[in-house]
């Protein structure tokens, strides 16, 4: 069975991974990391984000977890 996106990118942030919204889709399919990333939050893991400022000015947040993400 596979599992949902908000596993698979839990699982990923667990791992180490850092993810952005464009990883999410390329990875999962995902095309609302944020929100998989609220929910995920709300399941009570503590994931770290940051703004990435692009060379053209576009910014986007990348996700990541510490090692004890809970």
């Amino acid at each position: 069975m596979k599992q949902s996106q908000t596993a698979q990118i839990l699982t990923a942030l667990q791992s180490g991974d850092r993810l952005t919204p464009i990883d999410a889709l390329n990875r999962f399919g995902c095309f609302r990391l944020s929100a998989r990333v609220s929910d995920i939050k709300d399941r009570g893991y503590r994931v770290q984000d940051k703004y990435v400022k692009m060379v053209d000015g576009t910014k986007f947040k990348e996700y990541w977890m510490e090692t004890n993400g809970k």
